[in-house]
C-alpha cells in the first residue's frame, strides 16, 4: 500500500446492485426473490460503512429505464423499499444515519413517496453519515435538470452565461452538498455506468465484481475499501 493512500478510507461511495435477477434465476425463484435478498445486502452495506468511516453511500435502487420492466416486478420492487423504509427506520436513527434521495420522485406511488418524505424528514438531523437512495434516477436526467435550473436563472439575469463553471454545474445538481463519490462499485460482472452519476463518477475509482448483489455483503465490501486503498489517486498529476 504505497505512502498516499495507506489508512484513507473513501469518502463516498457509490453502487450500482447489480444481478439481483441472476441470483433469484440460478435457485428458479422469481425475481423479486432476488431482490428481496439485495434488501438484505443494503442492510449488510451500510453496517460496513459505518464500521470502515465512510460518511456517504449513494444506491442506484431504481433507474429511469427500469419502468420497462414487467409490472409485477416494479409492483413488487416499490413494495420492498416500503418495507425497507418502514423495517429499517429505527436503525438509521440509532446510527444517526440520515435518508436522502436523488432522481425525480413525482413519478413514485403516493405511498412510496409520503413514506420516503417522512423517513428523510424524520433522519434530517443526523449527521454521523448519509444513505443516499437513487430512485427514478438518470444521470442525463439529472444533468437536464441542472441545466434548466441554469437556464432560468440566465434569463431572469441572475446569472452571467459567461460564469458559468464546473462549479455552477455541480452547483444544480440533485444534491450539490454531497462531494463527488471516492469509489465507484458495481456488482455481477458488469462493467458500465448505466446513466449513473455521469457528472459525479469523473474522478472515481472503478471496482466491478463477478459477485452478484445478493451474495455481496460485510466482507465483501471492505475487500473493495481496502483496494480502493491500494490505489494511487493522481488526478491529471505524474507524481
Amino acid at each position: 500500500m504505497n505512502e498516499a493512500t495507506a489508512n484513507k478510507p473513501p469518502r463516498h461511495v457509490a453502487i450500482i446492485m447489480d444481478g439481483n435477477g441472476r441470483w433469484a434465476k440460478q435457485r428458479g425463484l422469481p425475481r423479486i426473490e432476488g431482490h428481496r435478498a439485495g434488501a438484505d445486502s443494503v442492510r449488510a452495506v451500510v453496517r460496513a460503512c459505518r464500521e470502515s468511516g465512510v460518511q456517504y453511500l449513494t444506491l442506484f435502487a431504481f433507474s429511469t429505464e427500469n419502468w420497462v420492466r414487467p409490472q409485477d416486478e416494479v409492483n413488487g420492487l416499490m413494495t420492498l423499499l416500503l418495507t425497507f423504509l418502514r423495517s429499517r427506520e429505527r436503525e438509521l436513527h440509532e446510527n444517526e444515519v440520515r435518508l436522502r434521495t436523488i432522481g425525480d420522485l413525482s413519478a413514485l406511488p403516493g405511498a412510496v413517496r409520503r413514506e420516503l418524505d417522512r423517513v428523510i424528514e424524520s433522519t434530517r438531523p443526523h449527521g454521523r453519515g448519509q444513505l443516499i437512495l437513487a430512485l427514478n434516477y438518470g444521470g442525463r436526467a439529472e444533468l437536464v435538470r441542472a441545466a434548466r435550473g441554469i437556464a432560468r436563472e440566465a434569463r431572469a439575469g441572475v446569472l452571467d452565461p459567461e460564469a458559468i463553471t464546473e462549479a455552477s454545474i455541480s452547483g444544480h445538481l440533485d444534491l450539490p452538498d454531497v462531494p463527488d463519490p471516492d469509489l465507484l462499485i458495481r456488482t455481477s460482472g458488469e462493467q458500465r455506468l448505466s446513466n449513473f452519476l455521469l457528472w459525479q463518477l469523473s474522478y472515481a475509482e472503478f471496482l466491478f465484481t463477478p459477485v452478484l448483489w445478493p451474495d455481496f455483503r460485510e466482507k465483501e465490501f471492505h475487500e473493495a475499501i481496502a483496494e480502493f486503498e491500494r490505489r494511487k489517486r493522481r488526478f491529471g498529476d505524474v507524481k
